[in-house]
């Protein structure tokens, strides 16, 4: 066995030093990424559209929220809630929540 095998918190260990939103990349190879989103009262400026090169599937672990998708579709999503987004999707988030701040799980991938 190479290396030390250590445990974390997906909860801890994290500092958004007066940001709104902060991305964190946990692992990464040829064709995905997962990372932890931690957001609090964050929200994509009016003007501004997300889109992704790559599909992403999101899970919201902590909080509530809302994505609003450009065709004016708005999921509101709670713990628990996951969504699937195609690349190129252009979506943005438009609540998160304060208290509890919102964590997420993101998968970015490329669907063959």
């Amino acid at each position: 066995m190479q290396g030390k095998l250590s445990k974390q918190n997906f909860y801890n260990g994290f500092n958004l030093n007066g940001q709104n939103e902060i991305y964190e990349n946990f692992l990464s190879g040829k064709i995905f990424s997962v990372e932890r989103i931690i957001s609090k009262g964050y929200k994509t400026s009016e003007k501004e559209w997300l889109v992704s090169k790559n599909d992403e599937w999101v899970i919201l672990l902590k909080g509530k929220a809302r994505v609003l998708f450009f065709e004016d579709t708005e999921l509101e999503l709670n713990e628990g809630d996951f969504i699937n987004i195609p690349k190129n999707t252009k979506h943005k988030v438009t609540f998160t929540s304060k208290r509890p701040e919102c964590f997420w799980l993101a998968i970015h991938y490329k669907n063959k």
